[in-house]
């Protein structure tokens, strides 16, 4: 199969006078070979068997940018600066002089006065924000000049001012007083319409009905403490002696409840377990009821003690004896 020499017509490859030996013990091509570099760097390309895409893989370059080297087909390279580097590595990668092949570039191609191109597949583009400070600058400048001519054109089109008829205006002047102004009584000051309260220092009146002493205000406070709370108020009507549901009954079953809680009005009821967790909270109505579990540890709260009464296996124990109070101490 005859070998494809990119359009060269013979190699110069010397040994000694004409031809050099590389190590391999095979022929080194000349870069003076061919119409131009482009095809004397494909032609060492294929006398080292290898194909563009290794060596792009070896020279980091785009395949496509060196099948455009070895066309000469400039146009699709970037800038000169770039294609003159492109060359130099390309020929390095053969083993070759890489400043020879630029100096061979440079004979075939001589520079020329255009402007340096583009790099190929970036687009020119200009900074969005000039725009927009651009844009924002007319419109203020638009709204101001709208502005004036709006307000020249309201001030054309105004009435002239309101000015009384001069019969008026001196007639006005006769009737006023010649001599000096005599004026009546000042009026009194307006009253208030609200007095706000005056400010009392917190515990001055304790201290002033215990004699200005402020220990015996800290004695009376702590005697009041220590005192006995008020028991819950004696009912008014005689309690039931026994329990009947007149409403809803909340909670466990009779066979698993001794005590049993009924609302006489309406009154809260929260049941707390030994962590502190609500197991029922609820606002009863006169006559619904609440059948405590018989479990250990549960606690009853209720807002008002006189607001319940007590049975136990069914029989009166009287009202809720405090506010919050063990469940365990009623069943005893």
């Amino acid at each position: 199969m005859p070998l494809d020499t990119g359009g060269v017509t013979s190699l110069d490859l010397r040994n000694g006078g004409d031809r050099e030996t590389n190590r391999a013990g095979g022929l080194t091509p000349s870069l003076e070979v061919g119409p131009d570099i482009g095809a004397a760097l494909k032609a060492a390309r294929e006398l080292r068997g290898l194909n563009l895409q290794e060596l792009a893989d070896s020279t980091r370059i785009r395949r496509s940018y060196l099948a455009a080297i070895e066309e000469m087909r400039l146009d699709e390279l970037p800038s000169r600066p770039f294609t003159i580097g492109y060359i130099r590595a390309y020929a390095a990668a053969l083993g070759l002089d890489g400043d020879a092949a630029v100096e061979r570039f440079r004979r075939d191609e001589p520079v020329t006065d255009t402007a340096l191109r583009a790099p190929v597949g970036v687009v020119e583009s200009k900074d969005p924000r000039l725009t927009l400070v651009i844009g924002g600058g007319m419109l203020v400048i638009a709204a101001i000049v709208l502005w004036n001519v709006a307000q020249r054109a309201m001030t054309a089109e105004a009435p002239p001012p309101h000015t009384a008829p001069a019969a008026a205006i001196a007639k006005a002047k006769l009737g006023a007083p010649a001599g000096p102004v005599a004026l009546g009584a000042p009026l009194p000051a307006p009253v208030e319409s609200t007095t706000p309260t005056p400010y009392e220092t917190p515990g001055l009146a304790e201290a002033t009905a215990a004699g200005g002493s402020s220990d015996a205000v800290v004695a009376a406070k702590k005697a009041a403490a220590a005192a006995p709370k008020a028991e819950p108020a004696a009912p008014t009507e005689p309690l039931p002696p026994t329990f009947v549901a007149r409403g809803t009954v909340y909670g466990a079953d009779p066979a698993a409840s001794l005590v049993t809680l009924q609302a006489r009005k309406g009154a809260s009821l929260i049941v707390r377990g030994a962590g502190g967790a609500a197991y029922f909270a609820r606002q009863l109505s006169a006559g619904q009821a609440y059948r405590v579990p018989n479990l250990k540890g549960l606690t009853l709260e209720v807002t008002d003690p006189a607001a319940f009464q007590v049975f136990v296996g069914g029989q009166s124990k009287g009202l809720m004896p405090a506010p919050t109070i063990a469940a365990e101490k009623l069943a005893g």
